[in-house]
C-alpha cells in the first residue's frame, strides 16, 4: 500500500534473490527522508511489463536486470545513445506528460549506467600489461563491459558456450590465448547465490599474477570464480563497487 506522495522505483528481472539494489536504495530513501521506495518486480516473461506498468501508476523509474536488459528495449520510446551503443538497457526513466508507446501518460527511456559503472571501477587496475580481455558471457551485461574496456582502449574478446562468428567458445582457450589476455571478465550468473559451487569452464592453470580476473556478481563477495584465480596468484574483484556507482547513477538520471 503506498502512503500518500510516496514514489515508487523498482527492479525487473529473474530470477532476484541476488539483488542488494532494493536494500540499498530502501536505506538511502530512510537515511535522506525521501518519500519513495523501492521494490523487486520479479517477472518470468517480458511480455507482462506493460501490465505491470498499467499496474503501478506511481512508478518513477526502474532498473533491468538478468535477462532483460536487451528484451526491454522493444518496449521504450527513446533509448540514450550510449544504451544504444551497448544494446542493453538497466535504467529506464519514466517521464509523465506525453503519451507513450505502451502508456497513455507517459514516455519510458532507456539509459545505461553500467557502462559507467564498470568502467570507473576498473579503471585503477587498468595498466600496460592489461590491454586485451576476455569477457564471459554475451548478454546485455557483456554488451556494456566491451563498450567500457573500449573506452579504457582494451581490445576485448567475447566467450560464449556457443560457437558463434567472432566469439570465442571456452575450448577455444589455449594458454596462448590465455597469456595474450590478461583481463578475464565474468558477466555470466554462473556463481551466484543460490549456485555458489559453479564457475565458468576456463584453464584456470594458465592465470598468473598478472592476470585480472573481474567478476560482475558480487553475491557472495567471493565467488568460485574469483577463489579459483586467486589461488593462481591473479587479482581479483567482484561488482559490489560496479553496482554501488551504477546505482548512484540511475538516482541522478531518474532526477535530471
Amino acid at each position: 500500500m503506498s502512503k500518500l506522495g510516496e514514489k515508487i522505483y523498482g527492479l525487473i528481472g529473474f530470477p532476484l534473490i541476488h539483488s542488494f539494489s532494493k536494500t540499498f536504495f530502501n536505506q538511502k530513501f530512510e537515511s535522506e527522508n525521501i518519500k519513495a521506495r523501492y521494490e523487486n518486480f520479479e517477472i518470468a516473461s517480458i511480455d507482462v511489463f506493460p501490465e505491470l506498468l498499467e499496474d503501478t501508476p506511481l512508478m518513477s523509474g526502474m532498473n533491468v536486470t538478468i535477462p532483460y536488459k536487451e528484451k526491454v528495449i522493444a518496449f521504450l520510446d527513446d533509448i540514450d545513445p550510449l544504451a544504444a551503443r551497448a544494446g542493453a538497457v538497466n535504467v529506464i526513466k519514466i517521464i509523465p506528460g506525453k503519451k507513450g508507446k505502451i502508456l497513455e501518460d507517459k514516455r519510458l527511456v532507456g539509459y545505461n549506467s553500467d557502462v559507467a559503472g564498470f568502467t570507473d571501477s576498473i579503471r585503477p587496475l587498468i595498466n600496460d600489461t592489461r590491454r586485451k580481455a576476455l569477457v564471459l558471457g554475451t548478454g546485455g551485461a557483456a554488451k556494456a563491459v566491451c563498450v567500457g574496456l573500449d573506452m579504457l582502449d582494451v581490445e576485448a574478446t567475447l566467450v560464449s558456450r556457443t560457437p558463434r562468428p567472432g566469439v570465442l567458445t571456452y575450448a577455444d582457450l589455449t594458454p596462448e590465448i590465455m597469456a595474450g589476455h590478461k583481463v578475464i571478465v565474468n558477466t555470466t550468473p554462473l556463481g551466484m547465490y543460490p549456485h555458489v559451487d559453479e564457475a565458468p569452464d576456463i584453464p584456470y592453470q594458465e592465470l598468473t599474477p598478472e592476470h585480472l580476473c573481474y567478476d560482475l556478481l558480487y553475491n557472495p563477495d567471493v565467488t568460485l570464480f574469483m577463489k579459483k584465480a586467486r589461488a593462481q596468484g591473479a587479482e581479483v574483484k567482484n561488482g559490489l563497487e560496479m553496482l554501488l556507482l551504477q546505482a548512484f547513477l540511475s538516482w541522478e538520471i531518474w532526477n535530471s
